[in-house]
């Protein structure tokens, strides 16, 4: 069974930092990319982040470039979502996914991602 598990959630004051894990199981971890999405009440989900499992090439979305850093540790089958200076408007619930690695994967379309975890709340205090 494929599960992913987001936890590291909680409620921060603006320019604050959170870490998010994302725990993977039931394939095989080097062959998808992990993406890292959010959802903001009223608002369409949008990719913030994702990693190539294989080869750890990375993409994040302009809005957190600079802020937030995705790593993954192999070994563990998890990736991790380092968010710093951390806003307001960062205020979401966020996802992680997994997306096969084929050639041309659009790394911020979350309709190429094929698991979802269930979701952490992150809330950003003004």
């Amino acid at each position: 069974e494929v599960q992913l598990v987001e936890s590291g959630g909680g409620l921060v004051q603006t320019g604050g930092s959170l870490r998010l894990s994302c725990a993977a199981s039931g394939f095989t971890f080097d062959d998808y990319a992990i993406g890292w999405f959010r959802q903001a009440p009223g608002k369409e989900r949008e990719g913030v982040s994702c990693i190539n499992s294989s080869d750890g090439s990375t993409y994040n979305a302009d809005s957190v470039k600079g802020r937030f850093t995705i790593s993954s540790d192999n070994a563990k089958n998890t990736v991790y979502l380092q968010m710093n200076s951390l806003k307001p408007e960062d205020t979401a619930v966020y996802y992680c996914a997994a997306a096969l690695l084929v050639a041309g994967l659009r790394p911020m379309d979350l309709y190429e991602y094929d698991y979802w975890g269930q979701g952490t709340q992150v809330t950003v205090s003004s």
